[in-house]
């Protein structure tokens, strides 16, 4: 338990909670494992025969599964020991040898730095409450010449559906630190010394009704969550397309990737030294 309801270790303790919780439910949510959406990451990342490839808050391995079909070595990070137990039965289900997992902070990756040709980070980057130091970290471990690819959620440029989208977030994963606007990941990349990404933006569907069952939220405010999704219909104060479709809500994650290449000079941030 963490007395203090604020704080790094507070925001890690919740961290650990939710994903303690949701390890199963998430390994098993089928969005995490489209194989449409996998091969996009995979392509921006371009993995050769000859790469070791580093995910980071790998939850249940999919990326780091998908990415050992094409390298040499593909080792998974997360902070959550069940996450990573759904990850180990991920890779043993789809015999994938090939890869490694390891339980460890974001902010402090246990690597040395110039270590991976690629490494990557899924749908995490609303949960750092410092996504700067965590991009900084990547870029660390990757070689000089390797490849940066962050994917995430991205909220709308409007602030009031940004915080809207937000505020459910909040209430559905208390862990959610939030999503930023497109704007905001292109500044990470140039505050970490990388050039220009290369951007490949896609949707995740979503449905009212799955997504609560899947979720945990504040104070088990099932209800809450339902009553904040469906008032964003009529004006779509979320800025996530909602509309109804029968009894139930649909909506989307408007989310992009970003892949961007470690250049040969790099300062100093980027080698840690």
């Amino acid at each position: 338990m963490v007395s203090d309801s604020f704080g790094p270790d507070a925001h890690d303790a919740r961290i650990r909670e939710q994903f303690s919780r949701q390890a199963k439910i998430f390994a098993e949510a089928p969005e995490l494992h489209n194989e449409a959406a996998l091969a996009l990451l995979v392509e921006a990342a371009s993995p050769r025969p000859t790469d070791e490839t580093l995910d980071v808050a790998c939850g249940p391995g999919s990326v780091v599964v998908a990415m050992a079909r094409h390298a040499r070595h593909s080792v998974g990070l997360d902070a959550t020991a069940a996450m990573l137990a759904e990850a180990r039965r991920l890779a043993e289900a789809e015999a994938v040898p090939n890869v490694e997992w390891r339980q460890g902070d974001v902010y402090a990756l246990p690597f040395g730095s110039d270590r991976f040709d690629i490494v990557t980070c899924r749908f995490a980057f609303h949960h750092f409450e410092r996504p700067a130091v965590a991009l900084q970290e990547m870029v660390r471990v990757c070689k000089r010449g390797g490849s940066i690819v962050v994917c995430d959620a991205i909220t709308s440029d409007d602030p009031s559906k940004a915080e809207a989208f937000n505020r459910m977030e909040r209430l559905r994963d208390p862990s959610t630190v939030g999503f930023r606007p497109f704007d905001a990941l292109l500044a990470l990349f140039a505050d970490a010394g990388l050039s220009s990404p290369e951007m490949r933006f896609f949707q995740v569907p979503a449905e009212r009704e799955q997504m609560v069952r899947r979720s945990f939220p504040a104070g088990g405010d099932y209800d809450g969550l339902r009553r904040m999704i469906d008032a964003s219909v009529d004006d779509d104060a979320m800025g996530s397309g909602t509309r109804r479709s029968g009894d139930t809500v649909l909506f989307c994650y408007p989310s992009v990737i970003l892949s961007a290449i470690k250049p040969a000079l790099c300062r100093q941030t980027c080698s840690g030294t």
